[in-house]
Protein backbone atom coordinates (compact mmCIF):
# COMPACT_ATOMS: atom_id res chain seq x y z
CA UNK A 1 0.00 0.00 0.00
CA UNK A 2 1.81 3.34 -1.04
CA UNK A 3 2.17 6.29 1.68
CA UNK A 4 2.23 10.02 1.03
CA UNK A 5 4.81 11.98 3.05
CA UNK A 6 3.25 15.13 4.14
CA UNK A 7 5.55 18.01 4.50
CA UNK A 8 6.04 18.84 8.22
CA UNK A 9 4.66 22.17 9.12
CA UNK A 10 8.13 23.51 10.18
CA UNK A 11 9.30 23.09 6.35
CA UNK A 12 6.35 24.96 5.15
CA UNK A 13 7.12 28.52 7.72
CA UNK A 14 10.93 28.22 6.22
CA UNK A 15 10.00 27.86 2.45
CA UNK A 16 9.92 31.60 1.05
CA UNK A 17 6.45 32.14 -0.42
CA UNK A 18 6.75 33.61 -3.91
CA UNK A 19 5.69 36.83 -3.21
CA UNK A 20 8.16 37.12 -0.59
CA UNK A 21 10.65 36.21 -2.92
CA UNK A 22 9.22 38.64 -4.91
CA UNK A 23 9.46 41.20 -2.38
CA UNK A 24 13.17 40.49 -1.77
CA UNK A 25 14.05 40.93 -5.21
CA UNK A 26 12.48 43.93 -6.03
CA UNK A 27 14.71 45.35 -2.99
CA UNK A 28 17.55 43.91 -3.68
CA UNK A 29 17.34 45.42 -7.40
CA UNK A 30 16.02 48.55 -5.65
CA UNK A 31 19.28 48.87 -3.30
CA UNK A 32 21.35 48.37 -6.73
CA UNK A 33 20.29 51.40 -7.99
CA UNK A 34 20.08 53.59 -5.52
CA UNK A 35 23.51 52.75 -4.69
CA UNK A 36 25.11 52.97 -8.37
CA UNK A 37 22.87 56.53 -8.35
CA UNK A 38 24.93 57.49 -5.10
CA UNK A 39 28.16 56.31 -6.07
CA UNK A 40 27.58 58.33 -9.83
CA UNK A 41 26.46 61.18 -7.99
CA UNK A 42 29.49 61.15 -5.88
CA UNK A 43 31.77 61.10 -8.52
CA UNK A 44 30.30 64.22 -9.83
CA UNK A 45 30.07 66.53 -6.89
CA UNK A 46 33.87 65.00 -6.28
CA UNK A 47 35.03 65.51 -9.88
CA UNK A 48 35.86 69.58 -9.27
CA UNK A 49 37.92 67.95 -6.04
CA UNK A 50 40.04 65.35 -7.68
CA UNK A 51 40.41 68.07 -10.60
CA UNK A 52 42.08 70.35 -8.48
CA UNK A 53 44.46 68.13 -6.68
CA UNK A 54 45.33 66.65 -10.06
CA UNK A 55 46.05 70.02 -11.62
CA UNK A 56 48.50 70.62 -8.31
CA UNK A 57 50.34 67.86 -9.44
CA UNK A 58 50.91 68.31 -13.22
CA UNK A 59 53.56 70.71 -15.06
CA UNK A 60 52.45 74.52 -16.18
CA UNK A 61 52.41 73.00 -19.32
CA UNK A 62 50.32 70.25 -18.87
CA UNK A 63 47.95 72.91 -17.20
CA UNK A 64 47.55 74.60 -21.09
CA UNK A 65 47.54 71.82 -22.55
CA UNK A 66 44.70 70.20 -25.35
CA UNK A 67 42.91 68.51 -24.72
CA UNK A 68 43.37 68.28 -20.95
CA UNK A 69 44.49 65.10 -19.20
CA UNK A 70 43.11 64.26 -15.70
CA UNK A 71 46.37 62.19 -14.76
CA UNK A 72 49.43 63.99 -14.98
CA UNK A 73 52.27 62.52 -17.53
CA UNK A 74 54.63 62.87 -14.17
CA UNK A 75 54.17 63.97 -10.87
CA UNK A 76 54.94 66.95 -9.75
CA UNK A 77 55.57 67.25 -6.08
CA UNK A 78 57.82 70.49 -6.03
CA UNK A 79 54.34 72.56 -7.26
CA UNK A 80 53.19 71.99 -3.10
CA UNK A 81 56.99 73.44 -1.95
CA UNK A 82 57.14 76.28 -4.55
CA UNK A 83 53.63 77.43 -3.61
CA UNK A 84 54.05 77.19 0.12
CA UNK A 85 57.48 79.52 -0.53
CA UNK A 86 55.57 82.03 -2.85
CA UNK A 87 53.54 83.57 -0.03
CA UNK A 88 53.52 83.93 3.91
CA UNK A 89 51.00 80.95 4.14
CA UNK A 90 52.18 80.17 7.61
CA UNK A 91 51.31 83.40 9.15
CA UNK A 92 47.63 83.09 6.62
CA UNK A 93 47.31 79.73 8.54
CA UNK A 94 47.63 81.22 12.28
CA UNK A 95 44.97 83.57 10.90
CA UNK A 96 42.34 81.44 9.70
CA UNK A 97 42.88 79.33 12.79
CA UNK A 98 42.78 82.39 15.09
CA UNK A 99 39.36 83.43 13.98
CA UNK A 100 37.58 80.10 13.05
CA UNK A 101 38.23 79.20 16.54
CA UNK A 102 37.37 81.94 18.66
CA UNK A 103 34.61 82.61 16.21
CA UNK A 104 33.56 78.74 16.84
CA UNK A 105 33.79 79.33 20.37
CA UNK A 106 32.25 82.37 20.70
CA UNK A 107 28.75 81.46 18.53
CA UNK A 108 28.59 77.95 20.41
CA UNK A 109 28.83 80.30 24.06
CA UNK A 110 26.15 82.86 22.53
CA UNK A 111 24.13 80.64 20.77
CA UNK A 112 23.58 78.05 23.59
CA UNK A 113 22.68 80.58 25.71
CA UNK A 114 20.43 82.82 23.55
CA UNK A 115 19.03 79.03 22.79
CA UNK A 116 18.65 78.63 26.21
CA UNK A 117 16.96 81.36 26.95
CA UNK A 118 14.43 81.44 24.32
CA UNK A 119 13.55 78.17 24.89
CA UNK A 120 13.14 77.83 28.53
CA UNK A 121 13.30 81.30 30.74
CA UNK A 122 9.91 82.95 31.13
CA UNK A 123 9.59 86.76 30.44
CA UNK A 124 7.63 89.40 28.26
CA UNK A 125 7.68 89.43 24.78
CA UNK A 126 10.39 86.77 24.68
CA UNK A 127 8.30 85.16 21.10
CA UNK A 128 8.24 88.07 19.81
CA UNK A 129 11.92 88.91 20.43
CA UNK A 130 12.74 85.43 18.74
CA UNK A 131 10.75 86.00 15.86
CA UNK A 132 12.54 89.39 15.17
CA UNK A 133 15.89 87.54 16.02
CA UNK A 134 15.36 85.30 13.21
CA UNK A 135 14.03 87.65 10.99
CA UNK A 136 17.08 89.06 10.54
CA UNK A 137 18.47 86.28 8.46
CA UNK A 138 16.43 87.78 5.91
CA UNK A 139 18.45 90.14 5.23
CA UNK A 140 21.03 90.09 2.80
CA UNK A 141 24.96 90.76 3.57
CA UNK A 142 25.34 93.72 0.72
CA UNK A 143 22.86 95.39 2.79
CA UNK A 144 24.82 95.35 6.23
CA UNK A 145 28.12 95.72 4.74
CA UNK A 146 28.35 99.62 5.56
CA UNK A 147 26.80 99.52 8.21
CA UNK A 148 28.73 97.00 9.81
CA UNK A 149 31.69 98.71 8.20
CA UNK A 150 31.22 102.24 10.02
CA UNK A 151 30.42 100.07 13.45
CA UNK A 152 33.96 98.38 12.97
CA UNK A 153 35.93 101.77 12.14
CA UNK A 154 34.32 103.99 15.25
CA UNK A 155 35.52 100.51 17.47
CA UNK A 156 38.88 100.95 15.69
CA UNK A 157 38.75 97.41 14.32
CA UNK A 158 39.36 97.75 10.98
CA UNK A 159 42.35 95.77 9.75
CA UNK A 160 42.19 93.99 12.81
CA UNK A 161 41.35 89.64 12.87
CA UNK A 162 38.74 90.96 16.12
CA UNK A 163 37.00 92.63 13.08
CA UNK A 164 36.11 89.13 11.66
CA UNK A 165 35.56 87.68 15.12
CA UNK A 166 33.01 89.82 16.45
CA UNK A 167 30.36 90.19 13.98
CA UNK A 168 30.37 86.50 13.03
CA UNK A 169 29.92 85.11 16.80
CA UNK A 170 26.19 86.19 16.94
CA UNK A 171 24.04 84.54 14.52
CA UNK A 172 20.08 83.74 14.53
CA UNK A 173 20.62 80.37 13.17
CA UNK A 174 22.80 78.77 15.50
CA UNK A 175 20.67 80.31 18.30
CA UNK A 176 17.36 78.55 16.36
CA UNK A 177 19.33 75.61 16.43
CA UNK A 178 19.96 75.24 19.81
CA UNK A 179 16.67 76.28 21.07
CA UNK A 180 15.03 73.77 18.91
CA UNK A 181 17.08 71.02 20.53
CA UNK A 182 16.51 72.51 24.45
CA UNK A 183 13.13 72.01 23.56
CA UNK A 184 13.45 68.25 22.88
CA UNK A 185 14.83 67.96 26.53
CA UNK A 186 13.06 66.58 29.14
CA UNK A 187 11.96 69.53 31.65
CA UNK A 188 11.93 67.08 34.79
CA UNK A 189 15.82 66.94 34.51
CA UNK A 190 16.17 71.11 34.94
CA UNK A 191 13.31 70.82 37.77
CA UNK A 192 15.27 68.05 39.83
CA UNK A 193 18.36 70.13 39.29
CA UNK A 194 16.44 73.10 40.49
CA UNK A 195 14.93 71.10 43.86
CA UNK A 196 18.78 70.55 44.88
CA UNK A 197 19.65 73.65 44.59
CA UNK A 198 20.94 74.93 40.62
CA UNK A 199 20.16 78.56 39.80
CA UNK A 200 19.33 79.26 35.97
CA UNK A 201 22.51 79.70 35.07
CA UNK A 202 23.25 76.55 37.18
CA UNK A 203 20.85 74.22 35.59
CA UNK A 204 22.40 75.97 32.06
CA UNK A 205 25.89 75.02 32.91
CA UNK A 206 25.89 71.57 34.68
CA UNK A 207 22.48 69.78 32.79
CA UNK A 208 21.78 71.38 29.65
CA UNK A 209 25.38 72.14 27.71
CA UNK A 210 26.78 68.73 28.80
CA UNK A 211 22.93 67.42 26.69
CA UNK A 212 23.89 69.69 24.34
CA UNK A 213 27.09 68.14 22.85
CA UNK A 214 25.49 66.51 19.49
CA UNK A 215 24.06 70.25 18.09
CA UNK A 216 27.41 71.76 19.63
CA UNK A 217 29.17 69.77 17.00
CA UNK A 218 26.72 70.62 14.47
CA UNK A 219 27.01 74.56 15.30
CA UNK A 220 30.86 74.19 15.42
CA UNK A 221 31.46 72.28 12.84
CA UNK A 222 28.78 74.85 10.56
CA UNK A 223 30.43 78.00 12.29
CA UNK A 224 34.33 76.45 11.64
CA UNK A 225 34.01 75.96 8.04
CA UNK A 226 31.94 78.91 6.96
CA UNK A 227 34.87 81.28 8.66
CA UNK A 228 37.61 79.26 6.95
CA UNK A 229 36.36 80.21 3.86
CA UNK A 230 34.13 83.49 4.65
CA UNK A 231 35.70 86.26 1.92
CA UNK A 232 33.64 89.05 1.26
CA UNK A 233 33.76 90.60 4.50
CA UNK A 234 37.76 90.14 5.01
CA UNK A 235 38.42 91.25 1.69
CA UNK A 236 36.57 94.94 3.32
CA UNK A 237 37.82 94.84 6.37
CA UNK A 238 41.72 93.41 6.04
CA UNK A 239 44.20 95.03 3.64
CA UNK A 240 47.72 94.42 5.46
CA UNK A 241 49.19 90.97 4.75
CA UNK A 242 50.10 90.66 8.27
CA UNK A 243 46.44 90.38 8.80
CA UNK A 244 45.08 88.24 5.68
CA UNK A 245 43.43 84.84 5.75
CA UNK A 246 43.71 82.28 3.55
CA UNK A 247 41.16 83.21 1.04
CA UNK A 248 42.19 86.75 0.75
CA UNK A 249 46.26 85.08 0.47
CA UNK A 250 45.13 82.54 -2.67
CA UNK A 251 43.39 85.60 -4.65
CA UNK A 252 46.80 87.50 -3.76
CA UNK A 253 48.56 84.36 -4.88
CA UNK A 254 46.78 84.57 -8.08
CA UNK A 255 47.36 88.35 -9.14
CA UNK A 256 51.32 87.99 -8.72
CA UNK A 257 52.05 87.12 -12.44
CA UNK A 258 49.15 89.03 -14.85
CA UNK A 259 48.86 87.27 -17.84
CA UNK A 260 50.00 83.45 -16.74
CA UNK A 261 49.06 82.72 -13.18
CA UNK A 262 51.07 79.25 -12.48
CA UNK A 263 47.94 76.98 -11.88
CA UNK A 264 49.76 74.33 -11.04
CA UNK A 265 51.16 76.27 -7.65
CA UNK A 266 47.62 77.71 -7.35
CA UNK A 267 46.09 74.61 -7.13
CA UNK A 268 48.23 73.25 -4.75
CA UNK A 269 47.99 76.03 -2.09
CA UNK A 270 43.93 75.72 -2.42
CA UNK A 271 44.41 71.53 -2.09
CA UNK A 272 46.75 72.03 1.22
CA UNK A 273 44.21 74.99 2.77
CA UNK A 274 41.24 72.49 2.56
CA UNK A 275 42.82 69.65 4.28
CA UNK A 276 41.97 71.20 7.78
CA UNK A 277 38.52 71.30 7.20
CA UNK A 278 38.33 67.89 5.55
CA UNK A 279 39.72 65.99 8.68
CA UNK A 280 37.58 68.25 11.04
CA UNK A 281 34.22 67.31 9.08
CA UNK A 282 35.58 63.57 8.69
CA UNK A 283 36.10 63.66 12.95
CA UNK A 284 32.90 65.43 13.52
CA UNK A 285 30.48 63.97 10.93
CA UNK A 286 28.74 61.03 13.30
CA UNK A 287 27.88 64.12 15.86
CA UNK A 288 26.93 66.32 12.83
CA UNK A 289 24.66 64.01 11.45
CA UNK A 290 23.23 63.33 15.11
CA UNK A 291 23.24 66.81 15.72
CA UNK A 292 20.41 67.25 12.55
CA UNK A 293 18.55 64.21 13.35
CA UNK A 294 17.55 65.22 16.77
CA UNK A 295 17.17 69.09 16.59
CA UNK A 296 13.82 68.56 14.50
CA UNK A 297 11.39 71.03 13.79
CA UNK A 298 9.76 71.36 17.25
CA UNK A 299 7.96 74.67 17.63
Amino acid sequence: MATTVEPTHSVRLTEPRPRVRSMRRRRLVGDIIAIIGASIIGVIFAMPFLWMVSSSLKDISEIYGFPPKFIPEAFKWSNYVDAWRALPFKTFFLNSIFVSVLTTLGAVLTCSLAGYSFARLRYPGRDKIFLAYLATMMIPFPVLMVPLFVIMKNLGLIDTLWSLILPAIFTPAGTFLMRQFILTLPRELEEAARVDGCGFFGVYWRIVLPLMKPVIATLAIFTFLGSWNEFLWPLISISSIDHKTLPLGLTMFQSRIAGRTPWNQVMASATFTIVPVLVLFVLGQKYYVKGIVTTGLKG
